[in-house]
């Protein structure tokens, strides 16, 4: 039986990365963008990486020097080495997922996205989804996870299967993606969205108006969108999406 969404996820908008803004110090997947969230009402969207001790990070990137004043891989530093090196734009380390899932303990709905470890989208996953699903396991609250890298999924279902489960989808514009041709090709046609039991997929924005996301609409599948930038925006995004995933404005 596939595991639908809670309906908060399709009420509540989704703060991308939380409610950041480093103009007042909430770094994107900071405790202080989360805590901004929860006050709003809120949803809230983290990224998921995995240090190099096997503990689940709130990070966005593979690596540092985008996000904070260190460099390299998030992959070859432990939990605590991370967790000591501060956000830029504000006054807090990087969170792991215990500690965001103490935070936002069931008051809003937390969709999870699990960044591909494979490098290719390919099988080479597991650590990740199965380090987060024995903290997951024991979280209650509204939850779901999603991937753009199908076999994350996949691996999601085998040690979640209780959890509402996506794949995060997009036009794979081959220039936009360090993919090859061949992957963007394959992906952009989301054909493997019954094999791993979605029930929902995000996708871009700028290409929500694609036959095949009509096709998975009309079959049953959730819809949701990244990333909404304005009110504009959000109006046209809502034609398709059921909700929003937003940043740089209050959604």
């Amino acid at each position: 039986m596939i595991t639908r969404l809670h309906p908060d996820f399709l009420t509540k908008p989704l703060t991308h990365r939380g409610l950041h803004d480093v103009s007042d110090g909430r770094p994107e997947n900071s405790r202080a963008a989360i805590r901004a969230a929860i006050a709003h009402g809120y949803g809230i969207e983290i990224d998921l990486q995995l240090s190099a001790d096997q503990t689940p990070m709130v990070f966005h990137d593979y690596g540092l020097n985008r996000l904070t004043a260190e460099t390299g891989a998030v992959a070859q530093m432990n939990a605590a080495q991370l967790g000591a090196i501060q956000l830029s734009g504000g006054n807090e380390g990087i969170p792991d997922l215990d500690e965001v899932l103490a935070l936002v303990a069931g008051q809003v709905p937390l969709l999870i996205e699990f960044k591909d470890q494979d490098g290719a989208m390919g099988t080479n996953v597991g650590s990740l989804e199965k380090t987060a699903a024995d903290l997951l396991s024991k979280y209650s609250g509204p939850v779901a996870v999603m991937s753009f890298n199908p076999n994350s999924v996949a691996r999601l279902a085998e040690f979640l299967p209780d959890v509402a489960r996506g794949i995060v989808t997009s036009a794979y514009a081959p220039d936009d993606w360090p993919l090859s041709q061949v992957v963007c090709d394959h992906l952009r046609d989301i054909p493997d969205y019954d094999r791993v039991g979605a029930s929902f997929i995000s996708h871009e924005l700028a290409d929500l108006g694609r036959a095949r996301v009509a096709e998975l609409k009309a079959n049953g599948a959730n819809v949701l969108c990244w990333t909404v930038k304005s009110a504009v925006q959000e109006v046209q995004a809502r034609k398709v999406a059921e909700n929003i995933t937003f940043e740089q404005y209050l959604a």
